[in-house]
């Protein structure tokens, strides 16, 4: 049987409905913003669809610039205040508008605090239905001058011939021209005034990956290279530093490595008297003043007694283990990477402290069947990273520790944890946030949890 061909030319037929069209990036919009997101951005609700706007503030008018769309979520950037908000104050670092380092510097800290504050408490409540017993004070440090290392983005422009130097622009592989960085500690600010400089008198910038700033018991620099350095460009760098009084630290295929190999790279601890070796790659918290308070407090809330056996989790390089070591009996510390557990095992040699074991174990797993655990812990202290503790927490009770400090960088996955730890009848005493960095979003907290 024949079929009469279609006139129409029309390969498919509608479903149905209408599409909604896409909302193009670069597209300006007036908006009226309502509150502000968990990570700091304004929250703004128009034509069915949800804005989230960078630099914006709760209550106020604006204009934004759409940076993506994805459905109904529209990701755009402030343009133009029509009403301001009045918390709204200028932003003190003149890149704030391009640079995607800082995103709350429109915000004064004390309402960092209090969004960082209701981000955790939101969290607890929505994700784990939980309240503490009472809430800590905010633990906080300078609010600039603090960052005590720094990724540097070096990329080679073909077309144009010439090595761009910088940070990245907030969501996108821009990299924003920046020769001072107000939340860098004093030290790193001034090489970086200078580094673009002899970057771009290299011989073979092409050579370049990226450079990390580091700050502790001395200064360092290090120099990622997709190729061999050579010689005069080394020569260059060399000199570059030994002016700078910094270190100089290189990476190709291999692990970072000094040149000279007697340099020696650490972090003081100065309550407790301690010296930490690190190296480039090794987690170190940025922010000295508040990571010693960290410890402080920590130390308190677990209050460890001299008779007692203490664990440690997520140890990395004995941050807090080793500070343990000084009030409790013993301190077993267990990190997932075996080189990091080597390195702590040496610093805790280094500092004469010999009460802390440390071990090697995957802590994505379950932790009973560990022989280091068949003695049990009077009380333990976790560090994960962004992913939580899940799996470890699931048996900690079979610990028989009756206190335990959760030291997180993430409210979702704390809460998460924080909900199976109340299954197994511990009750969340105390929480508050840890402002390990000022002038963004990102949230640090503390939470004490003890056996009911």
């Amino acid at each position: 049987m024949s079929r009469k061909k279609s006139n129409s030319g029309l390969r498919f037929q509608p479903a149905g409905g209408n599409r909604t069209a896409q909302v193009p990036v670069g597209k300006k919009q007036r908006l009226q913003i309502e509150r502000l997101s968990g990570d700091g951005r304004g929250i703004a609700f128009i034509e069915g669809r949800t804005w989230f706007v960078s630099g914006a503030l709760g209550g106020e008018e604006v204009e934004a610039r759409v940076l993506g769309a994805r459905g109904k979520v529209v990701e755009a950037r402030l343009e133009r205040v029509f009403q301001a908000s009045p918390e709204r104050r200028e932003a003190p670092c003149k890149h704030y508008d391009r640079c995607g380092g800082c995103n709350l510097q429109h915000l004064p800290h004390e309402g960092q605090l209090a969004l960082k504050q209701r981000l955790l408490a939101e969290q607890l409540q929505r994700v784990a239905g939980l309240q503490p017993e009472e809430w800590a004070a905010p633990l906080s440090g300078p609010e600039f001058g603090y960052r005590r290392r720094a990724r540097v983005a070096v990329r080679w422009d073909v077309k144009a011939r010439q090595l761009e130097v910088g940070f990245r622009a907030e969501a996108s592989q821009d990299i924003i021209a920046i020769d001072d960085c107000a939340v860098l500690v004093q030290p790193l600010q001034s090489i970086l005034r200078h580094l673009p400089t002899v970057l771009r008198s290299l011989g073979k910038p092409q050579a370049l990956g990226h450079v990390e700033l580091f700050s502790g018991t001395a200064e360092a620099v290090l120099v990622r290279h997709v190729a061999p350095l050579p010689e005069d460009d080394l020569a260059r760098l060399k000199a570059f530093c030994e002016q700078a009084n910094a270190q100089l630290w290189l990476q190709g295929e291999g692990q970072p490595a000094p040149v000279d190999a007697a340099a020696k790279l650490g972090f003081v601890l100065e309550p407790w008297g301690l010296e930490l070796a690190w190296r480039p790659g090794d987690f170190v918290q940025v922010n000295a003043q508040v990571n010693s308070l960290m410890i402080q407090q920590a130390l308190s809330w677990l209050a460890p007694q001299a008779d007692e056996r203490v664990l440690d989790l997520f140890c990395g390089l004995g941050n807090f283990a080793l500070p343990l070591a000084r009030q409790a009996r013993e301190v077993v510390a267990v990190e997932g990477v075996q080189a990091m557990v080597e390195r702590a095992a040496d610093n805790a040699r280094n500092n004469q402290v010999h009460n802390a074991r440390f071990f090697q174990a995957d802590l994505s797993q379950p932790l009973a069947g560990a022989g280091w655990a068949a003695e049990g812990f009077s009380a333990v202290l976790l560090d994960p990273p962004r992913d939580g503790a899940f799996e470890v927490v699931q048996g900690i009770h079979g610990f028989g520790a009756k206190r335990l400090v959760y030291v997180s960088c993430n409210p979702a996955t704390l809460a998460r944890d924080a909900q199976v730890l109340a299954g197994q009848g511990y009750r969340l005493k105390r929480a508050g946030i840890l402002d390990m960095f000022p002038q963004t979003a990102h949230v640090e907290a503390m939470a004490l949890f003890e056996a009911g």
